[in-house]
């Protein structure tokens, strides 16, 4: 019975169905992570046979893989071919800039990105084509050995399914920027195993010192059931192969605290060459835009002569530094020519993710900190492959500015729980350090910060802000009750001010006369001597100066004046001057542009 009701429900019926918020959720969550898992189980089993074939088959060069995604293994002695290994990343580059650009513009670049201006900027909306064009365009960037990771391409990926499902479903703009959000965790729950952490990663990432609660539990639903369906069709083993390294030594903090320290200034660097890269070098090369990813794959290339460990995400070489096979010169060297090659990946317009090459570039920093003081004091720095984790947490926390979903994702990805504290300490420490640089350009301060939520926090705005700092003061002229309408005439065609304070005969203030209010009366002269200030006045409407402009705003309303009077709240029948109704929002708009914009 109950499968024949819910065959049986039209699209109309579903929406109905769906309007109940707890159940809408469930059901948008469980649906909206079912397909991005799927989603995500396709593009990583294509992108593993991809790599597999360019690298292996073409170019006879073997990569090291990290434990848990090893697909395809290799059975005959590699024949090394220096020239195809040279050229694959120019390849790539030129063929992914050309589809790019002839199909979805929105594709290029680090695709987490993106789904932050979509969420802020775009009312949720992601074309339907562009997860699409962005799974294929990655894997053909990551499998020719461009130095990028597959978190943008997943989370772009996901909320551009997300923002579909909405679609479908008719959503309002709300919504759909949760289900965009459900779907983005979604995808990064599954490539990378990491079902809390890639919830909240996502909700995480769109601002620098905020998180989208809204979005919180349809995401985990989604996160949850992507992250069932990927795990069932490849193993729940988690990415990295993890030693059991533990914290148990106090006297290592401060080796900890030299590595959180050593990823803020390297943090800063990364932030500044990468977009220095884009806007200082690709974007003034007068070329078309879809030979740039070329360009870009040439330095890749040229890099990979000397360092091929920078091609890809290079998650196999993590594997080896956490488990102590990399000394601390080579993984130095390949921290510092990583940034370049993820640069010129990405910055040129490649496709691909910054979450792989932050991983990488923080943990070898957390290997060069780790085995020199192992090296310098080995009672004290026992396990060195244990910095190379704590790094990469840290590093990224600093750059993204997303420590809670990247401290887990890492613990997740390596189950190494028993780092929790030197995790949470260097992330800390590096995001302190590092407040005023982020990786993603798109990402806003706060909620009352994005546009998305400007209708959310009208009322607050006003509310922090007081008539003081809004009024002009300036002398009224002051009408007494009892004078003529003749006389008053004047003051109007003497003033440019709408509103006059009224006084009675001890002084006191009674009410105001608005222009407004006097325009039906302006042309009949018989009035002039026989109608007096008394009678044609109206309420004084008056606001002191520590009154909050929201107060004003409502008065304004309540009375449809355009102007209030400015009293002194020691002594309500002093008027300092008058509030106009344009002055208020003028400072509105001001203070809405100031925190779209911070500096």
């Amino acid at each position: 019975m109950i499968w024949a009701n819910i065959k049986n429900k039209s699209i109309s019926g579903w929406i109905n169905f769906l309007s109940n918020g707890m159940a809408r959720w469930l059901v948008l969550g469980l649906v909206v992570g079912a397909v991005t898992g799927l989603a995500s189980a396709g593009f990583f089993y294509l992108l593993e046979l991809a790599k597999h074939f360019c690298f292996h088959m073409l170019a006879g060069y073997s990569a090291p893989i990290p434990m848990g995604e090893r697909l395809f293994e290799v059975t005959e002695k590699l024949t090394l071919n220096r020239w195809v290994l040279f050229l694959l990343p120019i390849a790539g580059g030129l063929l992914g800039g050309c589809i790019v650009y002839c199909f979805a513009s929105e594709a290029e670049g680090h695709g987490t990105d993106a789904m932050i201006d979509a969420f802020h900027n775009k009312k949720g909306q992601i074309r339907g084509r562009v997860p699409l064009i962005k799974g294929i365009v990655t894997i053909i960037t990551l499998a020719s050995g461009g130095s990028a990771g597959r978190e943008g391409p997943i989370a772009q990926i996901g909320a551009g399914l997300g923002s579909m499902m909405a679609g479908l479903f008719k959503l309002s703009d709300r919504q759909r920027r949760i289900l965009l959000l459900a779907g983005c965790g979604a995808g990064l729950s599954a490539i990378f195993r990491a079902p809390l952490g890639g919830a909240l990663t996502a909700i995480e990432v769109l601002y620098r010192e905020d998180i989208e609660t809204e979005a919180l539990i349809p995401t985990i639903i989604s996160s949850i059931t992507a992250y069932i369906i990927f795990t069932d069709l490849f193993g729940f083993q988690p990415i990295f192969f993890f030693p059991g390294y533990s914290f148990n030594d106090p006297r290592e903090l401060f080796f900890y605290l030299l590595l959180g320290l050593l990823c803020i200034p390297v943090g800063i660097f990364y932030v500044r060459f990468f977009y220095a890269a884009k806007n200082r070098f690709f974007d003034r090369i007068s070329i078309p835009r879809y030979f740039k990813p070329a360009l870009g794959g040439l330095g890749v290339g040229l890099i990979g002569l000397a360092v091929p460990q920078v091609y890809g995400d290079g998650w196999g070489w993590l594997q080896l530094a956490i488990l102590g096979k990399l000394g601390v010169s080579t993984m130095l060297v390949i921290a510092l020519f990583k940034i370049i090659a993820t640069s010129c990946t990405i910055s040129s317009g490649g496709s691909g993710g910054v979450f792989g090459p932050s991983l990488f570039i923080g943990g070898m920093l957390g290997g060069v900190v780790g085995f020199t003081g192992n090296y310098l004091f080995p009672e004290i720095v026992s396990q060195p492959g244990g910095y190379v984790i704590v790094g990469m947490a840290a590093f990224f926390a600093g750059v993204a500015r997303a420590p809670l979903g990247t401290l887990l994702m890492c613990c997740e990805m390596t189950q190494g729980y028993s780092l929790i504290a030197p995790l949470m300490l260097v992330s800390v420490i590096s995001i302190l350090f590092n407040r005023k640089h982020t990786i993603y350009k798109n990402q806003v301060l706060s909620r009352m910060h994005s546009p998305a939520h400007i209708g959310d926090f009208t009322v607050n705005i006003l509310a922090e802000m007081k008539v003081q700092d809004v009024y002009t003061p300036e002398d009224i002229p002051a009408v007494h009750k009892t004078m003529p309408y003749g006389k008053l005439k004047t003051f109007f065609s003497g003033t440019d001010k709408e509103c006059f304070p009224v006084y009675d005969e001890d002084g006191r203030l009674s009410g105001c006369i608005n222009w407004s209010h006097t325009r039906s009366i302006v042309y009949e002269p018989d009035l002039e001597d026989l109608v007096i200030a008394g009678d044609i006045m109206v309420p004084a409407e008056t606001v002191t100066l520590e009154d909050t402009l929201h107060e004003g705003l409502v008065k304004f309303i309540k009375s449809g004046q355009e102007e209030l009077l400015v009293v002194n709240p020691q002594d309500r029948n002093e008027v300092l001057g008058v509030l106009r109704h344009d002055d208020l929002i003028s400072a509105y708009n001001r203070e809405i542009t100031a925190r779209k914009n911070p500096q």
